[in-house]
């Protein structure tokens, strides 16, 4: 989203995070804009029962954890590594000064922002009404669009697992092994070595 360059003039630092360390926790307040190098991070919660949900999941070039960076509230969810990532962590001043004296990024920011938003009442309607074979296509086709999964002979490759699809779509993980076997069947995805495809 923000070359590298420009973040590193405004003295972004690379840090790297090893598979299932915390970046940032619930409750704390924002010091930093995080943009991927490379890896992929998830922002979840739990709910009182215990149960985990995802709030969204981010891959390379992309930016997590800005709205409360924004309105100087705590995170809403923690932000994990889902696997070893390498992540630029940019101070708060300097991101807004970055901001300031960029105004084509601003707009980007404010497009992502907007994106995100749109994605979330689109789910939660769909979470609210559909039923599972719904859903899950709709956060696939979603993930299609957003998140550059890669496509191959097969068709493209869907790069969530399946306790992903249940965490962000509100169904249990059984509900969705049962969702796509039976999606499968209907011709609207395909099952390769336990790989799903669309």
């Amino acid at each position: 989203m923000i070359t590298s360059e420009l973040l590193e003039k405004y003295t972004a630092v690379k840090k790297t995070f090893s598979k299932n360390e915390t970046i940032f926790e619930e409750g704390n307040l924002p010091l930093y804009y995080y943009q991927i190098i490379s890896g992929e991070i998830k922002m979840s919660n739990y709910n009182d029962d215990g149960r985990e949900f995802i709030q969204g999941i981010f891959y390379k070039d992309q930016s997590f954890g800005e709205p409360p960076l924004f309105l100087n509230q705590k995170y809403p969810a923690n932000a994990i590594a889902v696997e070893d990532s390498e992540i630029y962590m940019l101070p708060k001043a300097n991101f807004m000064k970055l901001l300031e004296e960029n105004p084509s990024i601003s707009v980007k920011i404010i497009e992502n922002l907007a994106q995100r938003l749109y994605y979330k009442s689109v789910m939660a309607a769909e979470m609210s009404t559909q039923e599972p074979e719904h859903r899950v296509l709709k956060l696939i086709d979603y993930g299609i669009t957003h998140f550059d999964f890669k496509k191959d002979q097969n068709g493209y490759l869907i790069n969530f697992t399946r306790q992903q699809i249940g965490d962000l779509t509100g169904l249990r993980v059984e509900t969705v092994i049962r969702t796509i076997k039976a999606l499968e069947k209907k011709g609207k995805l395909k099952i390769i070595n336990r790989k799903v495809y669309r």
